[in-house]
Parts: C-alpha cells; sequence; structure tokens
C-alpha cells in the first residue's frame, strides 16, 4: 500500500532541487530560491490530477480537515457528521474547531449509510464529512444529493483513497472540498502531509491565509511581514523537501493504483474459495484504488476461525472489529471524554457535559466490523509472499 515501497531516484532528485537552493520555506526568498517552489507546483499538479482548480497543500492530513473546516467557518454550536468506521483524526479535527462530531452507520461499503445520515441532520448540522475509507468509495453522489437538499456542505475526507474513482471522476472533487494525507503509510507519501483540493477560489485563499498565521500572501515592498491580515490563522505551512517528494510520488500514483488492482485480484480469487465468504461493495472496480482487500464472513465466529488460520499460517488479516484505532466502540477516551483540559473543553462547556457518547449507539457497524477481514495490499508484492498469502487462503477455506 504505502507510497514508500516505490521510492527511488525520482524523489532523490527532486530533494536535490531544494537542496541545492537552500530554502525550505515554501514562500519568500525569490532570488535564492531560483524559481523552485515544489509546494506550489505540487498543489497545482495535485489539484489538476483531480480535476479540481485549487490545491492547499498543508502538514497532514488532520491539518487538512481542520484547515478546511476553519476555511468554511465551521465552529462551536455546529454540528459536524462524519462515520463511525473512520481514522480518530476525522473527529479530532471537529472537536479542534469547538464543533461537536456526530456519527453515522456504516454499510456494506465500509462507508457511511446515506439512510443514517438522513436520520442524523438536525438544525445544528453544518457539515458533512463521509470517509472513502479503505481506498474506496462511499456513497457520494447520494450523500450530496443528501446535502444539497438540506443546504449542507460536504467535506470529503479522502485520506486513504488518492488516486480512486468514481465513474471517471476523482474522490475528494464531489464536495466543497476533499482532504488528502500523505502520511508515512498512505498511498502516495511525503513523510507527512496534506492536501485540500476545491473549486471554490475564496475558500482556497481562506484555507492559503488561515494555514499561515493569517497572512494574505499579498506581494508587497517590506517582504514576509508585511502583508495584511484579515483573520487570525495558525501554522500549517507544508515544507519545499515534502513537496518535492509529492511531486515525485504523484508522477508513481497511477502505476501504483495498478499495482494494487492486480494484487488485490489475486488475493480475492482465492479468498472467493472459503464457504460463505462475501466482498465489500465497490462501487466502481475500475476506480477501486485497491490499496485493500475486504471480505466479509458469514458470522463473527466463522471470520474469528478463519483468521486463526491465517494467522498461524502468517498472513494473518486486520479484524478491524478488535481494531482500536478506526472504530466508535474502541474510542475509550472519546466515550469517557478524556482530555487535558482542566475545563474538559471539548466535552464540557462551564462545567456542563455538552456531548455523551453511547457506545452501542451503532449496531449495524458492529454487526458489520465483527464479520471484517481485510489486508492491506501492497505495491511491490513479491511472488513468494503472494504464495504464503494464496497457501494461508486456501487452508482457509477448509475451515
Amino acid at each position: 500500500m504505502p507510497g514508500f515501497e516505490v521510492f527511488g531516484e525520482e524523489e532523490k532528485k527532486e530533494i536535490m532541487d531544494v537542496l541545492d537552493t537552500g530554502v525550505l520555506f515554501r514562500y519568500e526568498f525569490g532570488e535564492q530560491r531560483k524559481d523552485v517552489y515544489k509546494v506550489r507546483e505540487f498543489e497545482e499538479k495535485f489539484s489538476s490530477y483531480c480535476g479540481s482548480a485549487f490545491g492547499q497543500a498543508v502538514t497532514s492530513g488532520t491539518a487538512a480537515l481542520k484547515v478546511a473546516m476553519a476555511a468554511m467557518g465551521i465552529g462551536p454550536g455546529d454540528e459536524v457528521i462524519t462515520q463511525g468506521f473512520t481514522f480518530v483524526a476525522t473527529w479530532e479535527a471537529i472537536f479542534d474547531v469547538g464543533a461537536v462530531p456526530v456519527f453515522t452507520e456504516v454499510d456494506e461499503t465500509l462507508n457511511m449509510d446515506p439512510a443514517d445520515l438522513e436520520k442524523k441532520i438536525t438544525d445544528k448540522t453544518k457539515l458533512i464529512i463521509p470517509v472513502h475509507m479503505l481506498g474506496a468509495p462511499a456513497r457520494i453522489e447520494e450523500i450530496v444529493a443528501i446535502s444539497e437538499k438540506h443546504n449542507i456542505p460536504v467535506l470529503e475526507d479522502t485520506a486513504q483513497a488518492p488516486g480512486a474513482k468514481l465513474n471517471g471522476k476523482a474522490l475528494g472533487s464531489f464536495g466543497t472540498c476533499g482532504t488528502f494525507s500523505f502520511d508515512a503509510v498512505k498511498t502516495i507519501t511525503t513523510g507527512e502531509g496534506g492536501m485540500i483540493i476545491t473549486e471554490d477560489e475564496q475558500l482556497w485563499r481562506n484555507m492559503s491565509e488561515y494555514h499561515d498565521h493569517g497572512h494574505d500572501h499579498a506581494v508587497n515592498p517590506g517582504g514576509r511581514g508585511g502583508e495584511g491580515r484579515s483573520f487570525i490563522g495558525f501554522n500549517y505551512r507544508m515544507m519545499e523537501i515534502q513537496g518535492a517528494i509529492g511531486l515525485a510520488q504523484l508522477a508513481k500514483l497511477d502505476g501504483i493504483v495498478a499495482s494494487h488492482q492486480k494484487n488485490k485480484r489475486a488475493l480475492k480469487d482465492v479468498a472467493a474459495k472459503i464457504p460463505g465468504v462475501t466482498f465489500r461493495t465497490i462501487l466502481d472496480e475500475d476506480g477501486d484504488s485497491a490499496s485493500f482487500f475486504a471480505f466479509f464472513l458469514p458470522t463473527k465466529d466463522a471470520a474469528e476461525k478463519v483468521n486463526t488460520i491465517l494467522r498461524d499460517n502468517n498472513a494473518g488479516a486486520i479484524a478491524f472489529g478488535e481494531n482500536t484505532w478506526h472504530f466508535y466502540p474502541a474510542w475509550e477516551h472519546l466515550l469517557a471524554g478524556k482530555t487535558l483540559a482542566k475545563s474538559e473543553w471539548p466535552f464540557a462547556v462551564d462545567g456542563k457535559r455538552r456531548v455523551v457518547y453511547d457506545p452501542k449507539a451503532l449496531p449495524q457497524s458492529a454487526a458489520l466490523m465483527d464479520r471484517l477481514l481485510v489486508y492491506q495490499v501492497p505495491v511491490n508484492l513479491s511472488a513468494e509472499r503472494l504464495a504464503e498469502m494464496v497457501a494461508a487462503l486456501e487452508e482457509a477455506a477448509g475451515y
């Protein structure tokens, strides 16, 4: 799955372009940098790849969520709907802008269930964040239709799905904006880093300014620090070395996806022999980034038996029912309202708890997770490792 599997001379060349200038900062130093602006170039090429007008690079996928929400005006008093199967960063960012996360069920796409989304919308709902989990699309067209009916914007969390499409359109480009992650284990990586794409120029300008302490980036005779500031911001700037790596990785993204798809097909063909197995609903097989291979067993007991065999044969799968990072009932710090703030913010205001989460609130999702097994799909899958995984899956077919 991770882009680091294909690190090579291309990344080294892009990095050396930066080191030869001595400028790591993405702004200013015009004469010294010799017109080398790697972050800006990465923004332009990534947004173009996704078919969007504007891109804003930031320090992480988590920062991308926060910067996008800040630019959209999301804050205290607002509710933001997302799904109960995601990485903790999605709802951490919601809390960090002062809003309250509301969680929906997922369906067999392993993404937001549009029917449950409709039930969770209230007068306080100001944003919807579907997550394209494990490299494949949510029912984003249905979700956008619901959002338009209620006049609520959509922010797509596409952290795990760069390169994925639905009916030829890039994930992340359906909503008002889309966010991506380039951390160390993502499909393409800059070590740490993130991106936001949008068609809205004013929203992009807000993001550009907010992520750089509010600087408006206007050309001025005073250089850095001479700009105006329309509002407060923070520092989420990507540095030039990250942008350089991103450029090299982006050029390899289509090849990465093609390798994923080939390797996933090989695994799926064998897993299909397991009695009672069914597969995750993929809305567009050609658009699947195929960075993960997900399958269901008929019962929780069957999933445990199959995974025991797989583990015993050095090919254990991820059992998300046991995973502590990505599924709502396992987020003990969320459920218990744990925070460093003495005021108990963001769970309490003025000593009064403003939100309480029920660990049993998402039974449909829990039933799916109990039966779910997942493999990360490598970019470079050796013949030896593939043979080992195939043998394990064939052994599991006799469970």
